[in-house]
Formats: structure tokens, C-alpha cells, sequence
């Protein structure tokens, strides 16, 4: 077992930092993401969301995020390791594509849920 170490939790920090870092910098799907996010957040305050609203926002926001970094690194290990095309690992990066993308399908549906009954009402369409 190995003692706690400040310097250790600082530098892990460090490393999730710029692990995300990169994440928005080599993906352009993160772009999108990321703008999605900064949407979300800006239409959040407009709208005026509940504390249960913000915490289902927040959780679907960092689902998406978790899923485009696990399948950053699933794509970066499945390189690594196949640096010629495989089919086994093609399919796994198609299968941590799907994770993404269900995810974002989630976020979408949450997104419907959340905002557009308050769309509706400004609108004032019949629900």
C-alpha cells in the first residue's frame, strides 16, 4: 500500500486535465459537445431550471464527456495495440462509437424533456 501523497493527487490533476484537454483538441465530435454543452448551460439559466433539472443536465452533460473520453482512448489503445486494420479491432472502436452516440441520443431525448414544454409555452403551442 502506498502512503497519500499531495504532490501525487496534484499531478493526477494534471494528468485528467490534460487528458480532456486532449480530448477536445484531437476530436471534432467533442467540438460539437462542447457546443451542445455551452447551449445547454446558456439555455439552462435563461430557462430558469430547478435544482432536480440542473443535476439531470449536469449527469447527461458528464455521460456524453465520459463517453467521447473512453472512446478516445479506446481508439488510441485499439492503435496501439492493431496499428493494421483488424476487423476485431475495428468493431471495437465501433462499439465504443455506439457508446458515444447513445449517450448523445440520451442527452438529446433529456434535452426534448427538459425544454420543450418551456418552448412550447413561449410559443404558446398547444402540448
Amino acid at each position: 500500500m502506498t502512503t497519500f501523497s499531495v504532490t501525487a493527487r496534484i499531478m493526477s490533476f494534471r494528468y485528467a486535465s490534460r487528458g480532456i484537454r486532449l480530448v477536445v483538441a484531437s476530436q471534432h465530435n467533442a467540438w460539437i459537445h462542447l457546443a451542445a454543452t455551452l447551449l445547454v448551460g446558456a439555455a439552462g439559466l435563461w430557462a430558469h431550471l430547478s435544482g432536480l433539472e440542473w443535476c439531470v443536465i449536469v449527469l447527461t452533460i458528464a455521460a456524453v464527456w465520459t463517453a467521447e473520453a473512453l472512446n478516445t482512448a479506446i481508439e488510441y489503445v485499439t492503435d496501439l495495440a492493431s496499428p493494421e486494420f483488424h476487423v476485431l479491432a475495428g468493431k471495437a472502436k465501433d462499439a465504443a462509437a455506439g457508446a458515444v452516440l447513445i449517450a448523445a441520443l440520451g442527452a438529446v431525448l433529456v434535452g426534448c424533456i427538459i425544454f420543450l414544454p418551456r418552448i412550447f409555452h413561449l410559443l404558446r403551442v398547444p402540448q
